[in-house]
């Protein structure tokens, strides 16, 4: 059993019905349920899904993704804690990622998650301290 972090984008392909990445997710995610991993993303996450069905006024979609991440237990929500944010700082000073992504990375790196999923190119590079592995959608650990 692994701990795995999901940035934002996985959660948004579903959600949209990507029909590019979608379906590679949905494998992934159907693969960690089979081998008893724990899905892990940050509250932040949360804001970053919840935007676009906002944009559009897509109530349904907003509450059934608020179910999703508060209500079904099939989704470990990390805090962004004091402790965080010095993580944070350490990955912004040292690598060229975005703010949104050193907020990701540091919370997945505070938790130490085994795998950091992403479909960034720039974050498949990174090694940080306290994830194990930062993968793309292509690997094939499911």
């Amino acid at each position: 059993m692994s701990r795995v972090y999901w940035d934002s984008m996985l959660f948004i392909y579903l959600i949209e019905g990507n029909p590019d990445f979608a379906p590679r997710v949905r494998e992934i995610y159907e693969g960690m349920e089979r081998r008893g991993d724990i899905l892990c993303t940050s509250v932040f996450t949360l804001g970053e899904v919840l935007t676009g069905p906002r944009k559009i006024g897509a109530q349904s979609v907003v509450e059934s993704t608020r179910q999703f991440f508060l209500d079904s237990g099939r989704v470990e929500l990390l805090a962004f804690s004091a402790t965080t944010s010095d993580r944070y700082s350490v990955i912004r000073a040292a690598t060229p990622v975005t703010a949104a992504d050193a907020i990701h990375l540091a919370c997945a790196a505070e938790s130490e998650v085994d795998v950091f999923i992403t479909n960034d190119r720039t974050l498949r590079k990174l090694t940080i301290a306290g994830i194990q592995y930062v993968v793309g959608l292509n690997t094939d650990l499911y």
